[in-house]
């Protein structure tokens, strides 16, 4: 899914768009593994803000970046012929959520593996049937007939957390007491879509999986209900990015290499922001060695970097923005680190002064030490 279809799909999740009519899920004990309700309301029987808290949570499993937040899952071609894990999603999906034997199934399938320490969480489920409009070349939707109608259930998995005591006002007293706000339900901490909306129609070899987490995808729920090949998470994939540039280039490996990876990368993290494209970017293993030769890296550690890449992302596309940290450009010595806005990772050098390296970095005006403003002294001029 790009950028597009992922904003389509959200709009949809208000009460005057959504043709969400029921949500479904499950109350969990996170310590025992037992589920203390179950969830089975009609929102439009609800109050409003009531049905809008649901719809939000359900949002919330289609937020953040593509490729780190929201991750393709793809399923074989074996699974969609034949498996108990591709088979329960589709019959969930088939029957609306609307019967209770399946629900249970799946309910017990995520509970069994999922692991969420001692905290209880909501496991919250909603079908929805979209009728797709069909778009011009232009992009927009024209009026007319919807190409299909697409048929999905969205899952969010939330935890459920007690608020602490607060200090409240009772009118018939006059008087301010304590009271306790209960338990409350916060935003999901992973969730999926399933099928997948490709090309603004259901792809059922692909799933949307959502972590609010970049770094923590709970493996164990995928295994339980996609049983795929997993995925990298953003900070596995950064990992070994920096392994293969270290281990390739070894020496080659300076500052001013550093320096420019992280600037080329940040340039096309940047174009693509600005031309407003809506496929996630990615580059190959041997685009980003193309930066390396243009920096004067030797051939052949370009080629084991490119190779190192392979060993350890198997050849997928990289997205550049899983590999650095687009907002600071960190420098760190034996006794001293320096953060710096990647747009000024320029200023920083190396230097040989009197047999010792340094580093370093303009002061230009307005130099603060612990958050005061600090004069410099001066160099005294020779006599």
């Amino acid at each position: 899914m790009n950028l597009k279809e992922v904003s389509e799909l959200r709009r949809r999740f208000r009460p005057e768009k959504s043709a969400v009519s029921r949500v479904y899920g499950c109350y969990v004990n996170g310590s025992s593994r037992e589920i203390i309700s179950y969830l089975d309301e009609s929102l439009g029987n609800m109050p409003l803000e009531e049905a809008e808290k649901y719809l939000s949570l359900l949002k919330k499993s289609l937020s953040g970046a593509l490729g780190k937040n929201l991750i393709d899952v793809v399923f074989s071609t074996a699974q969609v012929m034949d498996s108990d894990e591709h088979r329960l999603l589709s019959a969930l999906r088939e029957s609306e959520l609307k019967d209770g034997e399946i629900r249970e199934t799946f309910y017990r399938a995520v509970i069994d593996a999922l692991d969420m320490g001692d905290n209880n969480y909501l496991i919250l489920l909603a079908h929805d049937a979209y009728d797709v409009p069909h778009r011009g070349k232009d992009g927009e939707a024209g009026p007319g007939r919807s190409e299909e109608v697409f048929s999905y259930i969205l899952c969010s998995v939330c935890p459920v957390k007690n608020c602490k005591m607060e200090l409240g006002y009772f009118p018939g007293e006059n008087e301010f007491h304590s009271c306790a706000a209960g338990q409350v339900v916060s935003a999901p901490e992973l969730g999926f879509l399933f099928p997948a909306f490709d090309s603004r129609a259901a792809n059922i070899y692909n799933a949307l999986f959502y972590s609010r987490k970049a770094d923590q995808i709970h493996q164990e729920f995928l295994d339980a209900v996609f049983r795929t090949e997993p995925p990298m998470s953003a900070a596995e994939q950064k990992e070994a990015f920096e392994e293969a540039l270290s281990g390739a280039l070894e020496e080659a490996y300076n500052l001013e290499v550093a320096q420019a990876v992280h600037g080329r990368l940040l340039e096309k993290i940047e174009a693509h922001k600005e031309d407003k494209e809506a496929e996630p970017l990615a580059l190959s293993a041997g685009e980003i060695g193309g930066i390396l030769r243009d920096c004067g890296v030797a051939e052949e550690k370009a080629e084991a970097f490119r190779s190192r890449c392979g060993e350890a992302f198997g050849g997928a596309a990289l997205n550049p923005e899983n590999l650095i940290d687009v907002k600071r450009f960190d420098v760190k010595t034996e006794h001293a680190a320096i953060s710096i806005d990647p747009a000024y990772s320029y200023l920083v050098e190396t230097r040989i002064i009197d047999g010792r390296k340094y580093l370093l970095i303009p002061a230009g005006e307005g130099v603060e030490v612990n958050g005061l403003s600090v004069g410099l002294e001066a160099e005294t001029p020779e006599a």
